[in-house]
């Protein structure tokens, strides 16, 4: 499991990260809630590599997903399994695998405890402006609004947390929802985060990856 994975892009700035889905995947049995300890394992073999052993990433660009919502990770490897997202470095990873065996890798990464980072002085203000307040004049809507003041996502609805989560990555998805390349907002979301981002800089969208690196 590497780089494509999580979650994220900046949710109604929004999603690093990010908003795949707030509906259940169709189809998906929730009564049958994942195993964090049969996770354990099945992550161990491939995932560890590029997200560590606890869902920590200690490589610049791929994303941080211990702690995430588990909801949202499921969607989103679901989402690559299918063929609904580009899987980047995860092509072939998640192939051989069933909904179950996902269900229970979420579960194991939820359960784990995310870290967070330091975020640089340069342009911190930018983006905290940003992701409290959005940008009226540029339709740019508040991250909080779905990310959480404090970063930690919507759980529920599926918005992933964005504390903590590595500003490569943050930057990485934000222009690929910019650019049109990520389109998990489609369907109930009717694109809001392309929609959010399309007016944003490289410069703007720095600043909110860098602010939300040390947001808790």
């Amino acid at each position: 499991m590497v780089r494509s994975l999580t979650i994220i892009g900046i949710g109604a700035l929004c999603a690093v990260v990010g908003v795949a889905s707030a509906s259940a995947a169709e189809g998906e049995d929730e009564s049958r809630p994942g195993d964090a300890a049969a996770g354990r394992v099945l992550a161990s073999k491939t995932c560890i590599a590029c997200h560590g052993e606890d869902g920590n990433s200690l490589m610049a660009g791929y994303p941080h997903i211990a702690g995430q919502s588990a909801r949202y990770l499921f969607r989103q490897m679901q989402l690559m399994r299918d063929g609904n997202r580009d899987p980047g470095d995860m092509l072939g990873q998640l192939d051989n695998m069933t909904d179950q065996d996902l269900r229970d890798m979420a579960a194991f990464y939820a359960s784990q405890t995310g870290r967070v980072g330091q975020a640089s002085p340069d342009g911190i203000e930018l983006g905290e402006a940003i992701y409290r307040g959005g940008i009226v004049a540029k339709q740019v809507a508040a991250c909080t609004a779905c990310h959480a003041p404090d970063g930690s996502g919507n759980a529920l609805a599926g918005f992933p947390g964005l504390s903590g989560q590595t500003a490569e990555y943050v930057v990485e998805q934000l222009k690929a929802y910019r650019e049109g390349q990520r389109t998990t907002d489609a369907g109930d979301f009717e694109g809001m985060m392309r929609h959010t981002v399309a007016n944003l800089t490289d410069t703007e969208i720095a600043a909110v990856a860098n602010y939300v690196l040390g947001l808790h």
